[in-house]
């Protein structure tokens, strides 16, 4: 999906059940004492679980950068989306692994033509809004057509849109017709796609087909209050300090196997310090709270505490998919060679260390990992442990223009991302930079990123996009061109375009294949672009987030990033 500032979700179980940790102890990650096991293999806490009722905490450090599911490109709203909207299909998790993508609001996952060129979908019967009023393949086709009015929703999602055939359509609000979606009839939606995609189903799973009835779209304001297709809905929503979600009585359970919908209710404050909701969390001071916060909210101070048998009960932990990375701007930072000398001064292994060290995740070599679909070994001068090599980094700086000052932006919520800065500026000093630390607010964070006002480095997170067990939507949407393969593209940050591969990504979006089988023409690219280092791969993701005591079903999600709202549930 996306960029991420990585967030999480929410569960429930019966009086007595204990809280346990599914598949038996596991030592501590980074730990060599104890028998031999995956030291990042997946904790859920109160697996089984299926009690309604209760009330869910959720703490945060920030707002939602936005509810509307047509403004938004973020794992977090995706997350906390799920219970207020429903889409053709679903991303269903699995602790661990990439998820599978189900039917949602859909019979099955789409029929496509021969050619790959036209994808049909068939939208279950009974379906309603909020409001009672039946949701149709009109109300999907609008929700899909509002995130083409890019100049109102700047950060709509764009990859099922960069696969759609009418490139020229710019929103509902500009006039015309879209016509790369028929509704032949109000339980029917026909795609046409400009090429084959075989991740389509995942595409559709995004937030793009979320039903948003017309009459009741207010543009900017639809954040507010977006009219619910899920199990939950908003009952109240103080921008900027709290949230309260209740439960949708329009909605049927018997249409979607998915959501158990346990609590009651979900109850959101966005305004606590991420010091102090690691210290409640810690301390169980609120039994039913949970965060969204990246990295379960801790503090690297915090990481030893979570050795105490009654914080590690309540812990659930999971390989994510979400991988952090550096990336150079190359239209500040034009050289490869002054890219490459700067990626290998780089101590990950310390950038790690202010991750948390090896509990919170591994030394990651590529934005793309084996577990993805057409997977290809990855070629990098990068040591595998992270220690900087710098006697080559000065080599290559032989003869080169150094650049004497850049900056690094940081979302300025996370003391992490600052210290990262901080041991950014000491492994550049050694070349001879002098690296400036700038500091942007986390709400505009991502915006800023992708306007002019870039900064020469910044550190990115990416969950694997819409299907995250496709090499593909990884690739494609970091380094990949523009819709038509002339400049980079909408969520490239490092703003990378060498023609010559841009040329080839352009050409392969539209070859026809299996997924595996693509994946590996889509790898080989990435790998080619790697040489030319536009971004460092930085750590991959394991997280661990503790719960209140009476929190079940708590499992971390490996797309979302934190614990699925989906699936949570409060003991009462």
């Amino acid at each position: 999906m996306n960029r991420s500032t990585k967030a999480a979700l929410a569960l429930t179980v019966s009086a007595g059940l204990a809280l346990t940790a599914c598949g038996g102890p596991k030592p501590t990650p980074g730990d060599k004492s104890g028998a031999k096991s995956d030291a990042y293999a997946p904790v859920t806490v109160g697996k089984g679980y299926a009690t309604k009722g209760g009330n869910i905490n959720v703490l945060m450090s920030s707002d939602f950068q936005t509810l509307d599911p047509g403004n938004s490109n973020y794992v977090q709203t995706a997350n906390v989306g799920q219970l207020y909207y429903r889409t053709l299909t679903m991303a269903k998790e699995t602790a661990g692994r990439p998820p599978t993508i189900v039917p949602d609001l859909a019979t099955d996952l789409g029929k496509a033509s021969a050619d790959g060129l036209t994808w049909t979908y068939t939208l279950k019967k009974g379906l309603k809004f909020e409001d009672g009023t039946p949701i149709t393949s009109k109300a999907i086709k609008y929700g899909v057509e509002r995130t083409y009015a890019r100049d109102v929703y700047t950060q709509a999602p764009q990859e099922l849109n960069s696969a759609l055939a009418d490139d020229g359509y710019k929103g509902p609000y500009a006039g015309g017709d879209f016509k790369a979606i028929d509704t032949p009839d109000d339980h029917t939606v026909v795609f046409h796609l400009k090429q084959p995609f075989a991740e389509f189903p995942a595409l559709v799973s995004r937030s793009n087909t979320a039903p948003v009835p017309k009459d009741k779209d207010t543009k900017l304001d639809y954040t507010n209050h977006p009219v619910s297709s899920g199990p939950y809905k908003i009952k109240s929503y103080d921008r900027g300090r709290s949230m309260k979600l209740v439960r949708n009585d329009r909605w049927d359970p018997a249409t979607d196997p998915n959501r158990p919908a346990l609590p009651d209710t979900f109850t959101f404050t966005l305004s606590t310090a991420q010091a102090t909701i690691s210290q409640q969390l810690l301390a169980d001071s609120d039994p039913t709270a949970i965060t969204l916060d990246s990295n379960g909210g801790l503090q690297a101070s915090d990481a030893a505490k979570l050795n105490d048998p009654k914080v590690k009960k309540r812990t659930a932990a999971g390989l994510l998919g979400c991988t952090d990375v550096l990336n150079f701007n190359t239209e500040t930072i034009k050289d490869p060679d002054v890219r490459k000398a700067m990626a290998l001064s780089i101590d990950r292994g310390s950038i790690q260390v202010q991750y948390g060290g090896a509990r919170f995740g591994k030394v990651a070599q590529s934005y793309i990992n084996p577990a993805q679909r057409g997977y290809v070994a990855q070629h990098t001068d990068l040591d595998p442990a992270g220690k900087p090599k710098l006697d080559e980094a000065r080599k290559l700086l032989k003869g080169k223009k150094v650049p004497k000052k850049l900056v690094y932006g940081y979302a300025d919520t996370n003391a992490r991302y600052k210290n990262v800065g901080t041991v950014l500026q000491q492994n550049f000093k050694k070349l001879g930079i002098d690296l400036q630390l700038r500091p942007i607010p986390a709400a505009n964070y991502y915006t800023v990123l992708a306007g002019d006002q870039m900064p020469d480095i910044a550190r990115s997170g990416w969950c694997g996009g819409a299907d995250s067990g496709s090499v593909r939507t990884t690739v494609d949407p970091n380094v990949g061109p523009s819709l038509d393969g002339k400049t980079y593209g909408f969520s490239n940050i490092p703003r990378f375009h060498d023609p010559k591969i841009a040329r080839d990504m352009y050409k392969l979006r539209g070859t026809n294949g299996t997924s595996e089988e693509l994946g590996k023409k889509w790898a080989t690219l990435f790998d080619r672009t790697m040489q030319a280092y536009p971004l460092v791969p930085l750590v991959r993701s394991y997280t661990s987030s503790v719960v209140g005591s009476k929190v079940r079903g708590a499992q971390m999600g490996y797309f979302f990033g934190a614990i699925d709202l989906s699936i949570v549930g409060a003991e009462h």
